[in-house]
């Protein structure tokens, strides 16, 4: 029993110093000019693509299986290296960004298409919008799409970190732009709820490696889940995709992507047609700009598992993938 509330008190300090550790960090970068967070996130990406080995290669290996047959060994590297500094660069003005109001925002973001949503049509609740995402660019500006719209109001689901103090504050941070976050294992009622009350664009992060559907994705078979049609259709929403395309340092644009078809010749379609869509949609936000996707997650598990094939061998880097997610 003693050594059990010594140990349950040495986790409760180790907690409270990561705490302030990172709640100190966070103070340092917000205090920064946008700009320069945008610089050094760069900087302190190109470093962790020659320091962290292990999502080095599976980034690369990740561009080989898709850009191989297109790209030389020296390109799909350099693209990789790029990724990283763009990925340092996001996570640096994410936290920066979080900070900011509406109007300090205005010369960095743009937004595009977001008028498509649907209008309120007189005493009728506005409708509910399903919006499926990605890991694009500054991806944590996606709770912005209301600062446009603010008839909507934004929500999302997010899983909870296993540090209370970095969850607490991670928590904090994204609250201030006003979206609604909820926990997916805990919150499923709450969200319901809500839903139940119209005028929501709920964002739902649909290109990780997730059981529901094995589909092509950038011509390599993956696992898809099948959230974002599954409730497109149970709360009879509109569905879309949307990205955040980072245009220059510290400056991105966010595009609703296309109307997805959720129905067809007045019948539901199935979650599996409707997901083969978004994936196609991501696959073209992809190749418009690869560096601006999150090529450091294993989006393609088990594949050669599967295909009997062994992973693509990159020159210069060990041909096992670990698991980077």
């Amino acid at each position: 029993m003693l050594t059990s509330r010594v140990g349950d008190r040495r986790s409760q300090v180790m907690d409270s110093l990561i705490y302030a550790i990172a709640r100190m960090l966070v103070a340092v970068i917000q205090a920064l000019p946008l700009r320069l967070v945008a610089r050094l996130g760069r900087a302190l990406g190109g470093l962790g693509f020659h320091l962290t080995g292990r999502y080095r290669r599976v980034t690369i290996q990740n561009l080989t299986r898709c850009f191989g047959a297109e790209k030389s060994a020296a390109e799909i590297r350099e693209l990789a290296r790029e990724n990283f500094r763009r990925i340092g660069e996001n996570y640096a003005c994410a936290l920066k960004t979080a900070a900011m109001t509406t109007d300090q925002l205005k010369p960095h973001v743009e937004f595009v298409g977001i008028e498509h949503l649907p209008q309120k049509v007189g005493a009728a609740l506005l409708p509910n919008v399903v919006i499926a995402i990605g890991h694009f660019g500054n991806f944590e500006l996606y709770a912005r799409f209301h600062d446009e719209r603010p008839d909507y109001k934004c929500a999302t689901t997010y899983r909870a970190l296993k540090q209370p103090a970095l969850n607490r504050l991670l928590l904090t941070l994204r609250q201030r732009s006003g979206c609604l976050f909820f926990e997916r294992r805990t919150d499923g009622p709450l969200l319901r709820a809500e839903l139940g009350r119209g005028g929501l664009i709920l964002g739902l992060l649909a290109d990780q490696s997730s059981k529901g559907l094995r589909a092509p994705f950038l011509g390599h078979d993956c696992d898809t889940g099948l959230a974002p049609a599954v409730l497109a259709l149970r709360y009879h929403t509109e569905l879309y995709t949307g990205f955040c395309f980072r245009v220059a340092s510290a400056k991105w644009r966010l595009e609703l992507g296309e109307k997805i078809a959720t129905h067809e010749n007045g019948h539901p379609r199935s979650s599996e047609e409707i997901m083969r869509d978004v994936n196609h949609s991501f696959e073209g936000a992809i190749r418009r700009d690869p560096a601006n996707w999150f090529w450091v997650h294993r989006r393609w598990k088990g594949e050669a598992s599967q295909s009997g094939a062994g992973s693509p061998k990159v020159e210069g880097e060990k041909p096992k993938i670990e698991d980077g997610k």
